[in-house]
């Protein structure tokens, strides 16, 4: 799969297709540390009655506060967030549609999703400096925040994030007429099939869309989260959330991110990139090379909003880099933390 895309497609692996881990061995222990995310924990009304749910464990400050990819919740921090909370206050969130909180009659725009961010914080009494840390689309949504909020950043944690030229310079590489842009535009159609079929109940086992529309177990999750994944991904809700936010990732709330990029002065920022890049069934190994490339180039260049910026590769890793590394993105916290001259 190449790179520009499986940066987004992968984050879907939960909601949509195979997981990254599935031939991993599962954890003995899965049943307890995944209990808080079968399950809401803190519904905020964020105006009009309109509740996200708010997952915070923890005390300390600065605040260390969680973006998940695209179509993703709470859970994929799972192996991350109980090991930041040793420290600090870790807060975790589901964006509108998604896990436990309520839909948005609103776009699935970066620009919505930092707006409902900073409401849910206010009216949760979840008081910055924070710590952010946004996995691919959540490392878009990450930066527009301190974009928009600077004062409340302290430092960034972008885990193998997306960027707001992916999808332009990578179509590029196909040139005129990109197949890759034609698949994800077929696969954007294919999304509004599983919307159709969730809004009339047609997401059961057996159904013709079944194994489209709905996850494969993650191996590290307990049988009961994983079970809670299929239930929010039949719900049309979610369905209408996650195409939303694939229809806007390289339109809306790329222009977004774009316009409002800025210079992040000496804030500490680290972008962590996985490792290796796999080449593809339908790809030459050069081509494979120009693409990672551009990849780790796209990432540099996220390193590079702060004087203070580094991107680091993370060795035997997939785009979940907190499930297949959750170390080196617990020791990246930390180190942000410190470098930012905020006490644990």
């Amino acid at each position: 799969m190449p790179v520009i895309r499986a940066c987004l497609l992968a984050c879907l692996s939960v909601l949509a297709g195979t997981s990254a881990l599935a031939a991993a061995v599962a954890d003995p222990a899965a049943d307890a540390r995944d209990l808080p995310y079968t399950r809401a924990q803190q519904r905020v009304d964020i105006g009009h009655g309109r509740r996200l749910n708010l997952y915070c464990v923890g005390q300390g400050s600065p605040t260390v506060v969680f973006d998940a990819g695209l179509g993703g919740n709470t859970a994929s921090w799972d192996l991350v967030q109980p090991a930041v909370a040793l420290k600090t206050r870790a807060c975790a969130y589901d964006r509108a549609g998604l896990g436990f909180s309520d839909p948005s009659t609103r776009p699935g725009t970066s620009a919505n999703a930092v707006d409902d961010l900073h409401r849910l914080l206010m009216a949760a009494g979840i008081k910055p400096p924070y710590i952010l840390v946004g996995h691919s689309l959540g490392g878009m949504n990450a930066r527009l925040y301190a974009d928009e909020y600077p004062s409340e950043v302290v430092g960034m944690v972008l885990v193998d994030p997306s960027h707001e030229d992916q999808s332009i310079a990578g179509w590029k590489l196909d040139g005129p007429g990109s197949k890759d842009k034609e698949k994800w535009d077929q696969w954007l159609k294919d999304r509004q099939k599983c919307v159709t079929a969730a809004a009339t109940g047609g997401l059961m086992p057996g159904a013709a869309l079944y194994k489209q529309c709905m996850p494969e177990p993650v191996a590290h999750f307990s049988p009961a989260l994983n079970g809670v994944m299929l239930t929010h991904s039949a719900r049309a809700d979610n369905q209408r959330a996650v195409l939303s936010e694939n229809e806007n990732v390289f339109y809306a709330s790329a222009d977004e991110v774009r316009a409002a990029r800025r210079s992040y002065g000496a804030m500490p920022l680290i972008v962590l990139t996985h490792s290796p890049f796999p080449k593809g069934p339908d790809e030459t190994q050069a081509l494979r090379d120009t693409r990672t490339q551009l990849w780790e180039t796209l990432h540099d260049e996220l390193a590079a909003l702060s004087t203070r910026g580094v991107n680091r590769t993370v060795p035997h890793s997939g785009h979940f880099i907190q499930w297949d590394q959750p170390q080196a993105v617990t020791d990246a916290i930390f180190e942000v933390m410190t470098a930012s001259g905020r006490k644990h």
